[in-house]
């Protein structure tokens, strides 16, 4: 039969355990890391995602607000121009701009009606917004729309 000593036995099982103790510790810490940092970027997606939605409402909004009554300011030559209108979402500008050098208008680009080449001329103008998210603003969603209005070529 084979004895062991008691004294000896104690020291290894005390070592043992703290091993274990020290292995079990680091695979919680980094499981605990992971489920933070998941949890920070389900955050930011949601925030970006939010700034998506804003901006895109924004640009819908512009739209809507050149058209007021019988009067469509897309028809009009002052571009570019700063739009402060935006009530329903907040974002960082709206800037309504003439696609070409100068404000006059051009032919339309090309389309599936049926109309005299030379009795309509187009105002190109873009629309673009920006708005800024993140904890710090440091990020920036921008949203990019072009309108041809169709005019009557009655000046030349």
């Amino acid at each position: 039969m084979v004895s062991f000593k008691t004294s000896a036995q104690s020291g290894f099982v005390l070592i043992t355990s703290i091993v274990f103790l020290v292995a079990l510790t680091a695979v919680a810490s980094v499981l605990m890391l992971n489920a933070s940092s998941d949890i920070k970027m389900s955050g930011a997606s949601e925030e970006k995602l939010i700034a998506i939605q804003a901006t895109v409402s924004a640009l819908d909004e512009t739209v809507a607000d050149q058209i007021r009554g019988n009067v469509n300011l897309f028809a009009g030559k002052d571009f570019p121009k700063n739009v402060n209108t935006i009530t329903s979402v907040s974002v960082k500008s709206v800037v309504i701009d003439n696609e070409l050098d100068t404000n006059e208008p051009t032919d339309c680009p090309h389309t599936t009606l049926s109309s005299s080449n030379q009795l309509l001329k187009c105002n190109v103008v873009s629309i673009a917004v920006s708005n800024e998210y993140g904890r710090n603003k440091t990020s920036e969603v921008r949203a990019n729309a072009n309108i041809a209005q169709q005019l009557l070529n009655v000046g030349n």
